[in-house]
């Protein structure tokens, strides 16, 4: 597949945290299961060497909440249920970065404490918008929740997306295949690690 990627990009590591994609620490089995399962954790590395080397931004996105949780509303299952079990809070080895994506001195870290999509209550899109990015590449998890919320913001804020299939996961093969197919693909261009180390290389 031929892939053109529109101005400078930028690739997304969402969520690539112990508590989350860790099979031994996650809160949802299932999703570290499927991100074990799928080998999402190589090909995202690879691309991230592959941005580096392209002079491009590697902006990982992760969650940490306060200990006191105080601006996390119980309005959804999963802030609730770190609310109740107190998963994922600020200085907690859950919220440490997986082994092989740890950022490197040139990446960029935003931080959130709350909801569940890297672009509400951050930086994010000041910060893509001063770094003069046209394109973002999702990776990480997971395709129900934050990697489907940040393409449909992204497309509404007026970036090109695309997707990193092979470098994403949720909490089941079934989900993710209808969520990608039915949902994602109407709003982003669906690529593969290669295709997307192929553009950068083109570009």
């Amino acid at each position: 597949m031929s892939l053109a990627l529109n101005g400078k990009p930028a690739l997304i590591v969402s969520e690539c945290q112990r508590g989350v994609i860790e099979p031994a620490m996650a809160g949802f089995a299932g999703l570290a299961a499927e991100a074990e399962a799928r080998d999402i954790v190589p090909r995202i590395a690879d691309l991230a060497r592959a941005f580096r080397a392209a002079g491009a931004p590697v902006v990982h996105a992760p969650i940490a909440h306060r200990p006191d949780f105080a601006d996390v509303p119980p309005t959804s299952l999963i802030a609730a249920l770190a609310r109740k079990h107190r998963r994922m809070t600020e200085g907690s080895a859950e919220v440490d970065f997986v082994a092989a994506l740890v950022p490197e001195a040139q990446d960029l870290v935003v931080w959130r404490s709350s909801g569940m999509v890297a672009f509400n209550g951050t930086a994010l899109d000041a910060i893509l918008r001063r770094l003069g990015v046209a394109t973002v590449v999702l990776s990480g998890v997971s395709t129900n929740l934050a990697i489907a919320g940040c393409a449909l913001t992204a497309a509404d804020l007026g970036y090109q997306v695309v997707i990193a299939e092979d470098c994403i996961a949720g909490s089941d093969p079934r989900s993710h295949a209808v969520i990608v197919e039915a949902q994602l693909r109407m709003i982003a261009r669906i690529a593969t690690a290669a295709d997307v180390i192929a553009a950068l290389a083109a570009a």
